[in-house]
Order: C-alpha cells, then sequence, then structure tokens
C-alpha cells in the first residue's frame, strides 16, 4: 500500500509540462540512436549524462531512463527495414522483420514489433515496482555456476538456430567462438591470437563486430545487387492503424508473456544483457511454435518474441541496479555513473533515503515507454518511407554513419577496421549460404561463458562442484537434451530425404 502511495505521490512530482517535455526529448533521441546503425542506446545515455549536471537529481536520472527506453526500442526501426539492427538487443528482430519489409509488410512488422516492446516494457516495470528487493535477492545467490549453466544453455540454441543444416551451423558458430577468445583472457590476462598487435590486445568489441557482420555486410550484399541490375521496387501494402488485426494481437499473447518472463529474468542477472534474452525468446517461440518452418521467412512471432524480451530487460537490469547497485548491462552502468554524479548510492539504503528518486523513476518509466508506443506510432508511416529513398544514396550515408558510430565506440581506427573485417566475414557467410546467427551467439556469449567457468572453478576448485546446484543442473541438462533432440531431428530429416530419393529412383 506505502508503495502505491510513493508512485502516485511520484506522478504528481513529475507530471508537469518541463518533466514532460524534457523525457519527451530523451525518449525521441534514444528512438534516432537505437535506429542508426553504429549508434546505440550507451552512447545516447554517455551523451546525456553531463546534461544532467544542472538538474536535480529525480530530474536528471528521469532523462536518463527515457533515453534508455527510446534506444533499445529504436534499434527495431533499421532492423526491420534495412536488415541493420540499430542495438544487439534487435539482432533477432532481422530475422522475420526484414523478410516482412520484403515482402511489402513493412508497416505491419513494425506495428507488431512497436506494441509488444511497450507491452514488454510494461511487464517489467510492473516485476520493477513491486517486487525488485525480493527478485533481487534470488539474483544475488547466483554464482558463476548457475551464470555459466545459463551462457551454457544459450550457446547450444546454435542447434535450433541452425535450420537446414545443423554442420553449416556448427561450423558458423565455432568461427564467432575463436573470435570470442581474440585478446587477454579474463582473470589471468594471457594475450591469445594478438600476433603481436597491441591493438588485438583488447578483442573485438561487440558493436563494431555487429555493424560489420550486419550492416557492411548487407551494403556488400546490395552494392553486389546493384552491380547485376537485381535490385526490386517493394509495393508496400497499406498500412492501418498498428497494421494487424485484433485477432492477430491476441494469438501473439502467450508468445508475449514467455518472452516477457524470459527478459525480465535474464535482465535480472548482471552481465548478460537484452542480445542474448532476444535470442532465447527468439529459440523459445520456434520451438514451441506449430509452424516452426515459417521462421526466418516473415514470420510475426519472431519479431513479437524478440521485441517483447529486449525490452522487458530494461525493467529487469534496473531491479539490481537499484536494489543492489550492481548495474545488469552496460547502459545501467552508466546510469550508476549517474547516481553517483548527483551524489546519490544506489543500493538497499536509496530506498529508505531517496524513496522520492526511486519512485519517481518507476514513475517515469511508465510515461516514458507510453512516449516511446505514441511517438513511434505516428512514426510508422514516415519510417516506411526510408524503403523508398534510392539504394545509391541510403547505402553510403550509412555507410558513413557505421564507421563514425565504430570509431565513437572506443575513439580508434582499429573499430573501423574491425567493421570492414567483419563485413566481409558476413558476406563470406551470404556467399556460402552459412547463417549469421550462429556466428553472433557465440561471439557474444563465447567471453560471457569463459568468463563464468574461470571464476566457477576458481571459487569451486574443480568443475564437478558445480553439478552440486542445482539450477546449474536444470539449465546444463535441458541444453545437453536441446543438442540430443536437434541431432535426432536432423538425422531424421536426413533419413526421410533420402527415402525420398529412392522412392522416386522407382
Amino acid at each position: 500500500m506505502n508503495a502505491l502511495i510513493s508512485l502516485g505521490n511520484a506522478y504528481v512530482r513529475i507530471f508537469t509540462p518541463s518533466s514532460l517535455l524534457l523525457m519527451a526529448a530523451g525518449v525521441s533521441v534514444g528512438i534516432v540512436f537505437g535506429s542508426i546503425p553504429g549508434l546505440s542506446a550507451s552512447m545516447a545515455v554517455a551523451l546525456f549524462l553531463p546534461l544532467t549536471f544542472s538538474m536535480s537529481p529525480s530530474m536528471g536520472m528521469n532523462m536518463l531512463v527515457a533515453v534508455y527506453i527510446g534506444g533499445i526500442s529504436g534499434g527495431l526501426i533499421s532492423a526491420i527495414l534495412l536488415n541493420m539492427p540499430g542495438t544487439a538487443s534487435s539482432i533477432a528482430t532481422c530475422f522475420d522483420g526484414y523478410p516482412m519489409a520484403q515482402k511489402g509488410e513493412a508497416g505491419k512488422a513494425l506495428g507488431f514489433g512497436i506494441v509488444f516492446s511497450f507491452l514488454g516494457s510494461v511487464f517489467s516495470f510492473i516485476i520493477l515496482t513491486f517486487c525488485a528487493p525480493l527478485l533481487a535477492n534470488i539474483a544475488l545467490k547466483f554464482t558463476p555456476a548457475e551464470n555459466f549453466g545459463i551462457s551454457f544453455f544459450a550457446l547450444t540454441m546454435v542447434a535450433v538456430l541452425a535450420s537446414g543444416s545443423m554442420l553449416k551451423g556448427v561450423l558458423a558458430g565455432m568461427l564467432g567462438l575463436i573470435f570470442s577468445l581474440v585478446g587477454m583472457a579474463p582473470i589471468d590476462g594471457t594475450a591469445r591470437f594478438t600476433f603481436g598487435s597491441s591493438s588485438l590486445m583488447a578483442g573485438y568489441d561487440t558493436l563494431p563486430t555487429l555493424i560489420g557482420i550486419f550492416a557492411i555486410s548487407e551494403i556488400l550484399i546490395t552494392a553486389e545487387s546493384m552491380g547485376h541490375g537485381k535490385m526490386e521496387t517493394i509495393k508496400m501494402k497499406p498500412i492501418k492503424g498498428f497494421g494487424f488485426t485484433w485477432k492477430e494481437f491476441v494469438y501473439q499473447i502467450p508468445n508475449a508473456i514467455r518472452s516477457a518472463l524470459i527478459g525480465t529474468g535474464i535482465g535480472i542477472l548482471p552481465g548478460i544483457g537484452g542480445s542474448t534474452s532476444g535470442m532465447l525468446a527468439y529459440v523459445t517461440a520456434k520451438n514451441m511454435s506449430k509452424h516452426p518452418e515459417e521462421f526466418g521467412k516473415g514470420c510475426p512471432d519472431g519479431i513479437v518474441a524478440t521485441e517483447t524480451a529486449n525490452n522487458a530487460t530494461i525493467g529487469g537490469a534496473m531491479i539490481p541496479l537499484l536494489v543492489l547497485g550492481i548495474p545488469g548491462d552496460g547502459v545501467t552502468a552508466m546510469m550508476l555513473g549517474g547516481f553517483l554524479i548527483h551524489g546519490l548510492s544506489a543500493g538497499p539504503l536509496l530506498f529508505v533515503k531517496n524513496a522520492d528518486v526511486v519512485y519517481g523513476i518507476f514513475a517515469a518509466c511508465m510515461i516514458c515507454i507510453t512516449m516511446m508506443l505514441l511517438i513511434e506510432f505516428f512514426g510508422i508511416k514516415v519510417f516506411v518511407q526510408l524503403l523508398k529513398i534510392p539504394k545509391h544514396i541510403l547505402m553510403p550515408l550509412i555507410l558513413v554513419l557505421c564507421c563514425v558510430g565504430a570509431y565513437a565506440t572506443n575513439n580508434r581506427i582499429f573499430d573501423v577496421q574491425s567493421i570492414l573485417l567483419f563485413g566481409l566475414v558476413g558476406y563470406l557467410y551470404h556467399k556460402f549460404r552459412l547463417p549469421t546467427t550462429p556466428f553472433v551467439l557465440c561471439f557474444l556469449i563465447g567471453k560471457m561463458l569463459e568468463t563464468y567457468l574461470r571464476r566457477g572453478i576458481m571459487q569451486y576448485k574443480s568443475f564437478g562442484a558445480f553439478f552440486q546446484r542445482p539450477i546449474f543442473d536444470a539449465f546444463f541438462f535441458v541444453a545437453i537434451g536441446v543438442v540430443v533432440w536437434s541431432v535426432y531431428k536432423e538425422y531424421k530429416m536426413y533419413i526421410n530425404k533420402k527415402a525420398g530419393k529412392a522412392s522416386e529412383q522407382l
């Protein structure tokens, strides 16, 4: 009851024209940063952090929350329209969003993404408001063993994502795993695969890698198509409202609830992030679907799963930040800096000493996601016009933005060189019909997997001790089951294909 009263008072305090205007500006800037390949929510928050110096602690933190929410949601725009995820969280949105856009259903794809981004955020912020202390205490009991189990489970999703040929998927994933090992090893700092280069000591950064694999490779593929005169104009279907029917919305509710739970749960665990939750939600939706063969060809279920999960991660990531003072991802790490700038100490005492700031953040979250919904809804028809811009103008512009974004990540030319390298890798994957999803998943999970494994062995002295942790056991054996089931399905498909060829010869 006290929480509701405090929340009501917070709404009264921040529901002023100046506060609403600043939050609307924050959400809008976040959407722009999130939608441009090469920029990110992290960059947007970093840019706005100094601007909050002159604001009150409550208003300053609300501004950062607005930018964060807009930045994560904005990634779906370029993912759907250009097959270039604006943020790492929207990687899996490309898999079905772009094929829908190619079929003239860009408005419908954007509609699904926007609405379920909103609903995923609402779900996670309700959990954040009323269950934060309880959930944070549970997450605090997770040791490196449990985190390794989750990472291992995520890694085995390569077997599921490699539709058509598991061998190709495993080969594609192995290369991603190798690239994730470049640089200094976690814990002991041993240099690996650096070949004497100081630039490689820090390894390949996530953002330049993703820009290269998705954006630069798409530019190369588009340039090749233009050279051969294969570019086709897409006839857009008329858009009404959000582009989908009430029946289609109701059908997606179980998928959305499941994905929101995955996103919030992953968000609570520090260091795992929205890209992992989006992938897990996508794979889970594919496994639970009655028509898994439609995934990757323009299935709305994939967009709903990914966007619900990655936006639900926002509220989840803020739980350990506010309750324990532990950031759940890179953006909340910057927000922790925001607390320090304003003389606040994130953690259990924040709810006692600065309850007005905490409940102000809760209220701002709900207002900002409503603004996000409205801004993106009224922008659908404008966003779709991107597809009408001539490719010979759009692609060079995106290339420049990608290079600027890559350089701005760490202020080093090496990251610009990295996007060109990974752009070539993505292009070659396309030419040899290798899936890029396993590569990206293994690259993202590889570092995490090794870090948790090393920490766990240091803590428990042996890997065998991991099996004394029930949560680790659950994830580990489910992961093994997923691999076995995928191998069985692959073998069954091979036998059926062989039998079909034999019957044709007869």
